[in-house]
């Protein structure tokens, strides 16, 4: 098993929800972030100040997988995040030791 995490554009979200749906995933969790890579950052201009914007909004998608789905999973995350402006995002795969589902005690790719 491994843990996919994927670091997008926001307004990519919907566009790789529906990607991995189609990829027959079960499940997925999504956190709103900050942060910078080679962008670092922007200043803007707000009532007439000049700002800097270090931080820039992020999504953070977490799914857990089957080895044998995570070419297919990491695939379609690409495809729809994709712009091909600097920005995109980045994913990370990880091995996953174990996996238990907390209502019914199931372990493993079962309990995914």
């Amino acid at each position: 098993m491994k843990m996919i995490v994927a670091i997008i554009k926001p307004f990519k979200l919907d566009d790789v929800r529906e990607a991995l749906a189609d990829s027959a995933l079960t499940g997925m969790t999504i956190t709103e972030v900050k942060g910078f890579g080679r962008q670092k950052g922007h200043t803007e201009l707000y009532r007439g100040a000049e700002y800097v914007v270090d931080f820039l909004p992020k999504i953070k998608i977490e799914l857990a997988a089957p080895d044998d789905q995570v070419e297919q999973l990491i695939e379609a995350i690409q495809k729809a995040a994709y712009t091909g402006k600097i920005g995109d995002g980045k994913i990370f795969v990880y091995s996953l030791e174990q996996t238990i589902r907390v209502r019914t005690g199931e372990t493993g790719t079962d309990a995914l």
